[in-house]
């Protein structure tokens, strides 16, 4: 019994040693500016020799809407046919509480299936085990004080033991060296990149007082020749819904707006938000100038990729709701429960369910999950793989 106890007393005073040197390497690798694979990379050795396990993927995150930007898988799972889609259709469709999403919102950010969930999970039966063939899985994810960058999952193999509590609760002491390499990684790619390359610089465009285009740069030349591609692209416009406009019109009638701008005082600057064929959005700026001699007419263009904020603004807009109907969308697209949403719109939440019924038939789908689920494989996944900015959002 004595030597029992004796020998259960060495290998926890070494596991714990272990996980010490793999905690203070995770650190320093975090702090060494790696690019974003080098340093997934060299956590993930990292990390196995204090949690073991056969196979990982990481999903990198956009931190404003907590929806995946980029995946890579490791070990055995790196082998296997992908189920891409698949997965993230579980993850933002399924209502389980082992979501990355759902962790995110539950202020958590380690778990592992066998030892802390004991109800079915969807994931776990449709796809951990009879197509990836694991036994059990863990899941981390990556915040620090700016947000959250993304998570991984780790999985162990039939005959393997369960990642336990100690395990699960180490893992969580890891969250914040995971974020600080994973966001560090996209910061030292960007700066490597060749930002000289004509399809990263801003597109700008100069009308004149003739109406015709007198300067341009070759990114607006790309973008312009990608709308006129398109032929008839969707745009949309403030809360109006979407309606069909050319290119060529739709420039010179911001130009038009701007001018009539710089005539009225307070006037906000025209914009439009445009879908091309590929399924990009983009936003078209327009900006009176005023030469040094007084007089006016030339007008700038500036046209950039939608941003997050941007897009849930444009998703609304797709849908034709009305006022409270989108001030409902946005807060369940933050991931608000229904009553939070009633207390901050002043309503009931018999009220706020009508608006999401009314939502949801319009969006053509059956639920929240849905409605996010949508969002993402509208404006996520056809970027995935793009180079990420320092918000987490895609860069250009």
């Amino acid at each position: 019994m004595a030597r029992e106890a004796g020998r259960e007393d060495t290998d926890a005073m070494s596991t714990a040693l272990t996980q010490e040197r793999v905690r203070s390497d995770l650190d320093v690798i975090s702090r060494a500016g790696l690019t974003l694979d080098d340093f997934l990379a060299e956590a993930i050795l990292a990390l196995h020799r204090a949690v073991p396990s056969v196979a990982a993927c990481v999903a990198t995150m956009d931190p404003e809407t907590l929806m995946f930007t980029s995946g890579r898988k490791y070990g055995a799972l790196g082998e296997q046919e992908p189920h891409d889609r698949d997965f993230v259709r579980l993850e933002y469709q399924d209502e389980e509480p082992t979501s990355f999403r759902a962790l995110a919102l539950a202020d958590r950010v380690s778990v592992g299936m066998a030892e802390e969930i004991r109800e079915p999970s969807t994931r776990t039966e449709l796809l951990v085990r009879p197509v990836f063939g694991f036994a059990d899985e863990s899941r981390l994810l990556f915040r620090d004080a700016h947000g959250i960058w993304g998570g991984i999952a780790l999985f162990r193999a039939p005959g393997d033991r369960p990642y336990d509590a100690d395990e699960i609760a180490f893992l969580g002491t890891l969250s914040s060296s995971f974020a600080r390499g994973t966001r560090a990684g996209v910061l030292t790619r960007l700066a490597s990149a060749e930002t000289e390359e004509a399809d990263r610089a801003p597109a700008v465009l100069v009308v004149g007082r003739d109406d015709r285009i007198s300067q341009v740069n070759l990114s607006a030349q790309r973008r312009l020749e990608e709308l006129l591609r398109s032929g008839r692209t969707r745009v949309g416009d403030g809360a109006d819904a979407p309606s069909a406009v050319e290119p060529d019109a739709l420039v010179h009638a911001l130009v038009a707006a701007a001018r009539r701008m710089a005539r009225t005082q307070g006037a906000h600057l025209p914009r439009a938000r445009v879908r091309t064929a590929s399924g990009t959005w983009l936003v078209l700026h327009a900006s009176p100038l005023v030469a040094r001699d007084g007089e006016a007419g030339d007008v700038v263009v500036t046209i950039e990729e939608a941003r997050p904020p941007e897009i849930i603004e444009i998703v609304v807009a797709a849908f034709g709701l009305t006022a409270r109907e989108s001030d409902v969308t946005r807060l369940v697209l933050q991931g608000v429960e229904t009553k939070a949403i009633a207390t901050s719109l002043h309503v009931s939440v018999y009220t706020v369910q009508d608006h999401l019924k009314a939502v949801f038939d319009k969006a053509g789908v059956r639920s929240r999950r849905e409605l996010i689920s949508r969002v993402y494989f509208d404006q996520y996944a056809p970027r995935t793989g793009m180079h990420l900015a320092p918000s987490g959002w895609f860069g250009d």
